[in-house]
């Protein structure tokens, strides 16, 4: 007992005062906020890195679409549900790829493989306008893409017949129904992924260790398992975009959450701009800004009438 009470003194008068823990502890990884990204950045155009980070968005797109909607098929498919994979199937192939794909990607773009994701880091003054909506556009062209190969695997009548992968609001729910849970769905994706690349939270538990792709890939998860009875899940614009262009068929198009888009893009940059007034704000932010939004929403309805136009000849 000696030689314990001993010791005890001798880590009190080593450790005389209590050690601080969590945001107390901060001393050489202490948080530094990062300047916002510029609204504009030219440089980046010339910059083989910028280009590079939109193939790898684009690739990841494509195989996103290529595996997920292979397996919707799959399923749709088979006269009984018990010889398939089932919904879990279904959300694990969408949870697991991006597991993956965020994790093979996210040194290169960042990972976002999402155009929300990737408009809510805009939003976040993340990464410029002009990186933005190159990843916007890759990510939509290899959705389209990978849609068009799984229709080229598939044939086109079984393609038809099976949906296409396309989401639509199912029997029983109404459109209302399907955009307040494509709204959860995306609020959970997006937060999950700005909690799990949060610098201020690596700064402060640096302890614990953080793999972003891992609980990104799991709220994916999670959300397909609640919303795929509902509409299919579509949190990932561009995932339904380019199903609903390849399958290219009224009623997909009719419960498109995308005909929505323009607007949700109108007032959500009308109300989440930064002010003029402030030192990260420009005097043009707000009028360019809106005019994205207005032109988001004339490509939505143009597309939505050509490809409509193009299947009334295709009939």
């Amino acid at each position: 007992m000696e030689g314990k009470e001993e010791d005890v003194k001798l880590g009190a008068n080593k450790f005389s005062e209590r050690q601080p823990i969590g945001t107390s502890a901060q001393t050489d990884k202490d948080y530094k906020e990062p300047p916002p990204a510029p609204l504009f950045e030219p440089g980046e155009l010339s910059s083989w890195s910028f280009y590079r980070a939109g193939i790898a968005e684009f690739i990841a797109t494509f195989l996103f679409l290529y595996i997920t909607v292979l397996t919707v098929m799959g399923v749709a498919k088979s006269p009984t549900k018990c010889g398939t994979v089932g919904i879990q199937g279904i959300a694990w192939a969408f949870g697991g790829m991006i597991f993956a794909l965020v994790y093979c990607t996210a040194g290169i773009s960042g990972g976002h493989i999402n155009p929300a994701v990737t408009f809510g880091l805009l939003l976040a003054r993340k990464l410029s306008l002009t990186r933005a909506l190159f990843y916007m556009i890759m990510q939509c062209l290899g959705a389209i893409c990978g849609a068009g190969v799984v229709k080229g695997f598939q044939g086109k009548n079984q393609f038809t017949t099976l949906g296409g992968g396309a989401n639509v609001v199912a029997h029983g729910y109404t459109k209302g129904d399907g955009l307040g849970a494509e709204i959860i769905g995306t609020f959970v994706l997006v937060y999950t992924v700005f909690s799990a690349t949060d610098a201020k939270r690596s700064a402060r538990d640096s302890h614990v260790p953080i793999l972003a792709p891992l609980p990104i890939g799991f709220a994916v998860f999670l959300v397909h398992l609640a919303t795929i009875p509902i509409t299919g899940t579509g949190i990932n614009p561009a995932r339904s975009l380019g199903a609903a262009i390849i399958y290219n068929k009224d009623h997909a198009w009719d419960d498109q959450v995308m005909d929505l888009l323009g607007w949700t893009l109108y007032w959500s940059c009308t109300c989440c701009y930064v002010s003029s007034d402030s030192h990260q704000g420009h005097s043009f932010q707000e009028p360019i800004l809106k005019f994205i939004g207005f032109v988001s929403f004339v490509c939505v309805c143009v597309c939505k009438l050509w490809c409509t136009k193009m299947n009334a000849i295709c009939i």
